[in-house]
């Protein structure tokens, strides 16, 4: 036996030296795990916050917290808030990503389908809260053109040239069934449009009652189909939807594939993104017609030109990497899985939701808009449509996004709130 004094009684207590070892190892346990713990923090900061090319972005995000908590000119708010959604979106992204390693693809597909989207969601949700319906129109729209001609048409245009020497395929059949739940998206838009074009006379204002009921109940049925895209997807037809790849190739890819940090701070960093995003969104939402009076802009092309640019920024480089890489079936993938998602689930979702707060949201988007979103669904429909690709298609696509862009650029349209 030993004998230890007992510091904080001032008496002695007697111990074995077996005792006094394992009080010593556990004081070096409990020290070497918050050692762990900081350690881990270090590495999910550095792998989060770092390894993304956009960091240069992140000062934007507190000082448009500091903009408006001092009160600074609503368009400086605007703009540090629209450039400090752009890293967040494509953090985002690798969130969703880190999860589905540990949830597997069925589940993995889910949380990409929900959260893929969360910055063009979140926006449109806080327009619709503050009833500015042309304004979540308007992003909406442009984030389906964006992706639809921008992102594809850039993607095809840079993976032509960089790849002149080989014959650029993909399969078809995945942008067969994108293709068709654009095409009823589509319809599902024009028909309120339509309708409220021939009875324009005879319905009142804002907006009809037969409009607003054929809206919500083509919504309902945009969201079944895109339910049931979802089961064919993820389930049934899985296997229309991987890239054509080697199979060494992908066998590499497989190997290298491994999470970069735990489920537990996945998770943790994707609900600290999710509510910054939220609180930037609400700036972007609050301020835009203020920047569009100061910078002179209609709210229409920084609706649909500028904030799309921004959302899709992440899938906009990611796409045009894979088409580099002559890796076209990702590419696709990202495009038109992003402009499917958008125009058959968030779109009618934002039109149920007005419909349970009582407020007055119909399909019917406008005749200039619907004709751009038109030839942009069947634009891409024809290029697509032979399994090939070459960098004149991306020319055109990318062209006749320039040319949508001029025409909202020259549009100024007063709206009655």
């Amino acid at each position: 036996m030993t004998s230890i004094y007992d510091l904080e009684n001032g008496n002695i207590a007697k111990t074995t030296e077996e005792e006094s070892l394992l009080r010593i190892r556990s004081d070096d346990d409990s020290s070497s795990v918050r050692i762990r713990i900081l350690r881990e923090f270090v590495v999910n900061v550095r792998k989060v916050v770092f390894e993304t090319k956009l960091f240069v972005l992140w000062p934007a995000i507190p000082m448009a917290f500091l903009a408006d908590r001092y009160g600074f000119g609503r368009p400086w708010i605007f703009c540090l808030s629209l450039i400090g959604l752009a890293p967040l979106a494509e953090r985002l992204s690798f969130l969703t990503e880190q999860i589905a390693y540990f949830t597997g693809p069925t589940v993995g597909g889910l949380v990409n389908a929900t959260c893929g989207n969360a910055t063009e969601l979140i926006i449109a949700m806080f327009a619709l809260h503050k009833r500015k319906i042309h304004v979540l129109k308007y992003s909406l729209l442009g984030s389906i053109i964006s992706n639809l001609l921008l992102v594809l048409g850039s993607s095809l245009l840079c993976g032509g040239i960089a790849n002149l020497n080989k014959q650029q395929k993909f399969d078809h059949k995945q942008a067969d069934a994108n293709t068709l739940l654009l095409l009823l998206g589509l319809f599902c838009q024009i028909a309120p449009l339509l309708f409220n074009h021939q009875h324009s006379m005879d319905l009142p204002k804002p907006v009809a009652t037969s409009v607003l009921q054929l809206s919500r109940a083509s919504s309902i049925v945009m969201l079944i189909a895109y339910v049931a895209y979802l089961f064919f997807q993820l389930k049934t037809h899985s296997q229309l939807f991987g890239s054509l790849e080697d199979e060494d190739d992908a066998d590499d890819e497989l190997e290298k594939e491994t999470a970069s940090i735990g489920f537990r701070s996945a998770f943790i960093w994707l609900c600290l993104m999710t509510i910054i995003i939220f609180v930037l969104s609400e700036y972007v939402v609050g301020t835009i017609e203020d920047a569009s009076e100061t910078w002179g802009l209609s709210v229409s092309f920084m609706s649909i030109i500028l904030l799309p640019i921004v959302g899709n920024a992440a899938e906009h480089a990611g796409a045009v990497i894979f088409a580099f890489k002559n890796k076209l079936d990702i590419s696709l993938g990202v495009s038109l899985g992003s402009a499917s998602q958008i125009l058959m689930f968030v779109v009618p979702l934002c039109v149920i939701t007005a419909w349970i707060m009582g407020i007055q949201m119909s399909l019917d988007f406008g005749l200039v808009e619907t004709g751009c979103l038109a030839f942009s669904v069947l634009l891409t429909a024809f290029t697509l449509q032979d399994g090939s690709s070459h960098y004149l298609k991306g020319v055109v696509l990318t062209l006749a996004y320039v040319v949508i862009g001029a025409c909202f650029f020259v549009q100024h349209v007063p709206f009655d709130e």
